[in-house]
């Protein structure tokens, strides 16, 4: 039997609607570029070109509706609202077919940026990880399973801060849907049940606060609430 120098880190898993299991996570891919208007809000042209993909550690995500703390070395945090894809099997080198048929559910999720930072990380052509992959960077809501593969998908994506609307947007804008971003991704990586996928955001994306209360919600997925502390 082994024996560790420490304890072993403990296993994230998120909850799924009228299952009493839960949903354990094995890694957090994202995807950028994927709605023109957020590229062209951010200074890019939109192209044909596949979306950027970063990953998050699971350490990222805060599941269900809890407190998101403040997180140091930045003063300019974002939200970026999306649909969160959750994979129930395995892809690799996989058909768009394929690739839909392997999304086990679907969540809300917001994908907190330290803008700051990315845009320093920009100016030199570094990595994104800083501004990305910090901790209890990616809220997010329950899973509601599917009954069918995922298909072309239509809805608002859309976040209120304070009450206050500021992303509105429609899973139909998506530049890459589902099944085609999933069947690119595996051609990348191998994927395996318990992964994650944020599928881009639509434009409206701005600072956050201490102390605001965020709502966002994509159409399909539960939605999901919180507060920065």
């Amino acid at each position: 039997m082994s024996a560790y120098l420490f304890a072993l880190p403990p296993v994230t898993a998120l909850a799924v609607q009228g299952e009493s299991r839960r949903f354990p996570v094995r890694r957090v891919f994202c995807a950028g570029r994927n709605y023109a208007d957020h590229i062209v809000e951010m200074g890019g042209a939109p192209d044909a070109a596949p979306p950027v993909f970063f990953e998050k550690p699971p350490s990222a995500l805060v599941c269900g509706n809890a407190d998101v703390p403040w997180p140091r070395a930045t003063a300019n945090l974002h939200h970026e609202a999306e649909l969160v894809l959750a994979l129930g099997r395995p892809l690799c080198a996989a058909s768009e077919e394929e690739a839909a048929a392997a999304v086990f559910g679907l969540a809300t999720g917001v994908d907190l940026t330290r803008r700051d930072l990315q845009a320093e990380a920009k100016r030199r052509g570094g990595p994104w990880t800083a501004a990305k992959a910090f901790d209890a960077s990616a809220p997010i809501s329950a899973i509601r399973p599917l009954q069918a593969p995922v298909q072309h998908l239509s809805g608002p994506v859309w976040l209120d801060v304070n009450d206050q609307r500021r992303q509105h947007g429609d899973l139909a804008q998506m530049l890459w849907q589902p099944p085609r971003l999933l069947a690119h991704l595996s051609s990348l990586f191998d994927l395996h049940p318990g992964d994650l996928v944020f599928t881009g955001t639509p434009a409206g994306v701005g600072p956050l606060q201490r102390g605001d209360h965020v709502a966002a919600g994509a159409a399909g997925a539960p939605a999901l609430h919180f507060r920065i502390v």
